[in-house]
């Protein structure tokens, strides 16, 4: 399943043992709060970043030093960040990123957190640690999720290719070609590729633009959408126009995902070893999501499915509604954790802020930092074989009595987990 990354799991236990951990946590030796981003995307999934040596160094930098990515379905590329972060003295948090779909939220006409796409829910798994050597479910499921991926990105690249042939445009583009694109821009094996949307409306941007010359994109681009283009000189905003104007639901190039649903979807997070957390959009959406208002609905709906974690990108939010969203969802006994994505072509920040570059609120940040500390916990106890924040089967830690215990308990244990690795 994966290769170059033996050692992975080994360097969060050498910090020590599990004993030594729990003593220290326990003498309340810990590391003061540092700057932390736990999600980013990294190549070859769709990402701001060329290289991972790119992110680890903008993240080095920024002195980021807790850095989480979140790949779609493949982790060989965790082997090169984990030895990279090592280097830099930045702990690394591995995850993965899965979509699913609840057709009953969606014959309802529910979104959850894809405004577009009643029922479409991204569901992230963090702190995973069995993908070095999954599980054959594990693996059985990667494998559904992955064929079911290629041949939907095969079928849309075929439907793109003919849109640009019929007005003239012959890009000799197809999935392999896109694949060999990817490996070209970014390295590593054409296995290690996770096809996405973007990646398609990439590639047939540029060749688009090496095919026709500037004073006639104007009009090709509207005879190949339709309509007007706005983004006939801008390759980003010509690549979100391909995708809206071909790619989407309705459009000519559309083609109809599979996906797992969510309890498969978070039987995958428990069979790597990770933390089943929501990724929340709350006013990131524009018109909130019905899935996440009102907000004490939200919360209860959070618990009615067993979320012990959830997640913002607050570069999405006003700090007002991030501060409202955190606060209560933290009050309700459930992990927030904050990152990035870093999964456009926009090469902001590392370290989170709110919408327009706004500062997080200081009550809220120190809120992103105890679930970037828990993370850390889950990931070194489950590496030790213990129970973290949360079972294989993504329920809670038995041996605290209650929720605030548990997260408290181990924002101390990742703390220590934290310190003895600086310090390794």
């Amino acid at each position: 399943m994966t290769e170059n990354v033996s050692g992975i799991v080994d360097l969060t236990a050498k910090v020590g043992s599990v004993e030594e951990i729990l003593a220290d946590a326990a003498n309340g030796i810990g590391i003061e709060p540092v700057k932390f981003n736990t999600h980013i995307h990294l190549p070859p999934n769709f990402s701001a970043f060329e290289t991972v040596e790119q992110a680890v160094e903008l993240a080095s930098d920024e002195n980021v030093k807790v850095l989480g990515a979140g790949n779609y379905y493949n982790f060989n590329v965790y082997g090169k960040f984990s030895a990279l972060t090592a280097a830099k003295g930045i702990y690394p948090v591995f995850g993965t990123e899965i979509i699913a779909l609840e057709t009953s939220l969606q014959s309802d006409g529910i979104r959850v957190n894809d405004p577009g796409n009643p029922g479409k829910y991204y569901i992230c798994g963090k702190a995973i640690t069995r993908f070095e050597e999954p599980s054959a479910r594990a693996r059985e499921l990667l494998g559904t999720i992955g064929r079911n991926d290629t041949l939907r990105m095969c079928e849309m690249a075929a439907k793109l290719a003919a849109v640009f042939s019929a007005n003239g445009i012959e890009t000799g583009l197809n999935d392999k070609a896109v694949i060999s694109r990817v490996v070209s821009r970014h390295g590593g094996a054409s296995s290690d590729v996770t096809l996405q949307e973007r990646h398609l409306a990439q590639a047939f941007q540029e060749v688009f633009f090496q095919m026709v010359p500037p004073a006639q994109r104007a009009g090709v681009l509207e005879a190949i959408f339709g309509c007007e283009s706005k983004s006939a000189d801008d390759p980003v905003s010509l690549q979100n126009e391909i995708r809206s104007y071909l790619m989407k639901a309705g459009k000519s190039c559309y083609v109809p995902e599979t996906f797992v649903d969510l309890a498969t979807a978070k039987e995958l997070v428990g069979e790597l070893g990770g933390i089943a957390c929501y990724p929340t959009l709350a006013d990131g959406a524009g018109k909130r999501c019905e899935y996440e208002f009102p907000l004490d609905k939200f919360i209860e709906t959070l618990k009615n499915d067993n979320y012990s974690m959830v997640e913002f990108i607050p570069l999405r939010n006003s700090p007002e509604v991030l501060s409202e969203y955190v606060k209560a969802i933290r009050k309700a006994g459930i992990v927030v954790v904050a990152g990035t994505e870093h999964n456009t072509l926009d090469l902001i920040p590392i370290e989170p802020s709110c919408l327009n570059e706004q500062a997080i609120p200081q009550e809220v940040n120190d809120i992103f930092w105890e679930g970037a500390c828990v993370l850390a916990a889950h990931q070194f106890l489950t590496a030790s074989g213990e129970c973290g924040l949360v079972d294989g089967k993504n329920m809670p830690n038995q041996a605290y009595p209650d929720s605030e215990s548990r997260i408290q308990t181990l924002a101390k244990i990742g703390s220590a987990v934290l310190k003895r690795y600086y310090n390794m």
